[in-house]
């Protein structure tokens, strides 16, 4: 390994951990609890499978390719805002509408066929 590797070495370091916080975050802004489960188990899929990469062009490859993720999951996470589900029972929590005060629950009621 040259001096020039060893120094470059910590500053990609610094920069693909950023890059995977970031990615974890976005994610996590999700709506949708499939998608935020998805985004999470993608990305640490893709990090551990690259793990092992030294070759400093194949990691620079790798960060241009995980920047992009990062810009697709910010517009996704933005148009999932618009979109807002009842919670699912994996998710915990209550589902439906809470009366104030009263302590219960109150399912909305699907519309569709009955």
């Amino acid at each position: 390994m040259t001096a020039v590797q060893a120094a470059a070495k910590p500053e990609s370091a610094k920069t693909v951990l950023s890059l995977y916080r970031q990615l974890l975050r976005q994610g996590n802004q999700f709506t949708a609890y499939n998608f935020r489960e998805y985004a999470r188990r993608r990305t640490r899929d893709a990090f551990r499978e690259n793990k092992n990469v030294e070759d400093p062009r194949r990691i620079q490859e790798l960060v241009q390719k995980g920047l992009e993720q990062l810009q697709m999951l910010k517009r996704q996470t933005a148009i999932s805002q618009f979109y807002q589900l009842d919670r699912l029972v994996v998710e915990g929590g209550i589902s439906g509408k809470d009366r104030p005060g009263h302590g219960e629950t109150v399912r909305q009621k699907d519309t569709g066929w009955d």
